[in-house]
């Protein structure tokens, strides 16, 4: 951010006024919460009405300081946003230092600023070619008055100064205005290909596979820890425990620990089912003029995320282990643009479709890179036997060392312990072999078309396909145990996504001519056998 100095130039804008209104009614929701337990508090050694006299007047007085300060910092608030181009069609990289009169052009040129501050004043711009995000939220009280907040972002990691800018509020007609303006000054669409109206839209059945995420248990986990932090508030967790008990006297230890998660499980699949209608009611994924992939999504706290398809290096299909056992997927998008910087509270802005049936997945891939047929559906090549190997390795070391443990510490202190570990190898074994096996079946890497494809994991499987002209870089790296097993791992460096894809143990001339292939220009110069230097491959 950079300071905008004051000057001629585009308007002024405020902010809506009811935005006054929108914050003193929440400010009066916090005081209102607030005073019921203090005037409950006072009582304790006066009457109850003069108590509450008393919280009345407090509360009366700081909704009277809140509307005052709101006032002043709705008026003291302003933006504006200058235009990219001159009226003569000259951009602004070439006609920045004069105008056809000679005059230096008026301040405001080229940024989108904001001044605002209650006491001390803050003035902030951003320049408009850096702009790749323009998102728009608003939760019930504001969409009741017709406001959305606009937060218009970079994307980017910087050491000093802030990122984004916020304008809390505006109203909605006001911030589709900004957001196309930002978002379409350069954006064209291929010759041939118009706007689709809709690539994906809400199916109610997709609901289905919120109980089967990662999100269900960890929600249930959540309730339980929940129910027992606010009853010790209260100095009611011993009679919880008691009550509990006391449901499950005549049951045995297992069979009641059993219940106990299986019940925390049904909560959390209850509560993923409502995250997921909040986050995904409304959903719709479109191609919107100017070329822009806008989400819109949100059941009380609607929420409008734009993504300029220039910036869209490929796709991410994503997968974890309880979705992909019922055959579903969701997509991300690998663009540049869209860090996560610490200003973002509203979710992750890659998220293009929530978990949908694989087929669905595949189809909206392809529609959204505008091919034929979706690259993360294409054919992968195997990767070789040591991979498998070395997965089974990792599984079993991880399997057996705590029941090693266990053995170890029934030895020394007691042999009920010993047991324990037999069941525990019994159990974990079993499941760390079919868990490696499952590893290594979904490694994968190929070419399809203009896209670079890889595949790993399996407690997340993720398949990228990854825009070969956005590879900007190859890291190959190769560990003692890689080298004697004669396999290495690949690195795929680009300026978008997460900045680097791995492709996990393929054979080492499987691995470097693949890298060759899909980006010649990269890798090939060093693949000659007169220039092959020894520091191709980072050992560790």
């Amino acid at each position: 951010m950079s300071e905008a100095p004051e000057g001629p130039g585009p308007e002024w804008l405020l902010l809506h006024p009811r935005t006054v209104l929108v914050r003193v009614v929440l400010f009066a929701g916090v005081l209102a919460g607030a005073a019921l337990p203090t005037g409950f508090a006072l009582a304790g050694s006066r009457p109850l009405w003069q108590a509450f006299a008393w919280v009345a007047a407090g509360v009366t007085l700081a909704l009277a300081a809140d509307v005052a300060a709101e006032t002043v910092r709705y008026r003291r608030t302003r933006y504006r946003v200058g235009p990219e181009r001159r009226e003569t069609g000259v951009p602004p990289a070439e006609g920045w230092g004069r105008s056809e009169t000679g005059v230096p052009p008026a301040e405001g040129w080229g940024r989108v600023e904001l001044h605002t501050g209650l006491l001390v004043a803050q003035r902030r711009s951003l320049a408009r070619e850096r702009i790749r995000s323009v998102d728009l939220t608003a939760n019930p009280l504001q969409r009741v008055f017709g406001l959305v907040k606009v937060r218009i972002g970079t994307g980017e990691h910087t050491s000093g100064g802030e990122t984004t800018l916020e304008l809390d509020l505006v109203a909605r007609a006001e911030g589709e205005r900004l957001r196309h303006e930002l978002l379409s000054r350069a954006a064209t669409v291929p010759e041939g290909q118009g706007h689709d109206d809709a690539l994906a839209v809400l199916d109610p059945r997709w609901i289905r596979y919120a109980p089967v995420s990662f999100l269900a248990p960890a929600l249930g986990g959540a309730a339980a820890g929940a129910v027992m932090q606010v009853s010790e508030w209260f100095g009611a967790q011993g009679e919880v425990i008691d009550w509990i008990g006391d449901r499950f006297q005549d049951v045995s230890v297992p069979w009641t620990i059993t219940a106990l998660v299986l019940l925390a499980t049904l909560v959390g699949a209850v509560g993923a089912l409502g995250l997921w209608l909040e986050m995904w009611w409304n959903y719709r994924l479109e191609r919107a003029p100017g070329g822009t992939l806008r989400v819109s999504r949100g059941l009380l706290t609607a929420r409008s995320v734009s993504l300029a398809e220039r910036r869209l290096r490929g796709i991410e299909l994503v997968q974890p282990l309880g979705v992909r056992m019922c055959g579903a997927a969701r997509l991300d998008a690998v663009a540049t643009g869209l860090a996560q910087d610490d200003g973002d509270r509203h979710g992750d802005l890659k998220n293009l479709l929530p978990a949908v049936e694989r087929a669905v997945a595949d189809r909206v891939a392809a529609q959204v890179l505008r091919e034929p047929e979706s690259p993360t559906g294409a054919s992968l090549a195997a990767h070789p036997r040591a991979a498998r190997t070395r997965r089974l390795r990792w599984a079993l070391w991880g399997a057996l060392l705590p029941v090693a443990v266990l053995a170890l510490l029934g030895l020394l202190i007691t042999p009920v312990l010993l047991y324990v570990a037999a069941g525990c190898a019994v159990v974990l074994v079993p499941v760390a072999v079919l868990f490696a096996l499952d590893a290594y079946r979904g490694l994968g890497h190929g070419v399809s078309g203009a896209y670079l494809v890889t595949r790993s994991g399996t407690v997340r499987r993720a398949t990228v396909a990854l825009q070969r002209s956005g590879v900007i870089g190859w890291t190959v790296k190769q560990s003692y145990f890689q080298r004697r097993a004669g396999v290495l791992t690949l690195t795929a460096t680009t300026a978008a996504g997460a900045g680097a894809y791995d492709i996990l143990d393929a054979g080492e001339s499987q691995g470097l001519v693949f890298a060759a292939e899909a980006v010649p220009e990269l890798l090939g110069p060093f693949l000659e056998p007169a220039h092959m230097p020894e520091a191709r491959v980072t050992r560790r």
